[in-house]
């Protein structure tokens, strides 16, 4: 399958989005952590309904408004970070939820008596969808706003756009 990039700027630096054409499959602020620099010489930069609704979804999202949707995505990674992305994606616009907590869940849909908090922690520092799967939401057991991959100071910003701080 082809895969599409396009770029959009954002008030905190620019983003680049990846697409397969039908779903949103990478969302990273250039030059972030385990950004998949690959990706620009394998990829058609090109204009897609996709991107259209992910710049939308943005654009909203930058004006501190929620977006009150998400763009079709498409996640290509271990089923353990697909749990954790599925785990991130049902906190709550403005709300935080730590990497204990999501290992209890985990554990709990996994039939297991617990998970290892670190191992979410790689997980959710290896999200390839930042904003839209909201792992700048994750925060540690004492509130402290550990690593984000696009840099403590986008973290930050992002939840003081939301008032989660």
């Amino acid at each position: 399958m082809m895969n599409y990039i396009h770029h959009y700027t954002s008030p905190l630096g620019r983003i680049t989005l990846a697409g397969n054409g039908e779903a949103l499959t990478g969302l990273w602020f250039d030059g972030q952590k385990y950004f998949p620099h690959k990706l620009i010489s394998e990829s058609t930069e090109a204009e897609l309904p996709i991107f259209t609704q992910t710049i939308k979804w943005l654009d909203k999202y930058f004006s501190g408004i929620e977006p009150g949707f998400t763009p079709p995505i498409s996640l290509q990674t271990t089923p353990f970070r697909k749990a954790v992305c599925d785990i991130m994606l049902t906190i709550p616009y403005g709300q935080t939820m730590t990497y204990g907590e999501i290992s209890r869940i985990l554990a709990e849909q996994n039939g297991t008596p617990r998970m290892s908090a670190q191992a979410v922690g790689g997980a959710v520092g290896h999200n390839p969808i930042s904003i839209i799967i909201p792992c700048h939401r994750v925060i540690g057991a004492d509130g402290s706003l550990t690593g984000y991959a696009g840099g403590l100071g986008k973290k930050i910003a992002l939840l003081k756009l939301e008032r989660a701080l």
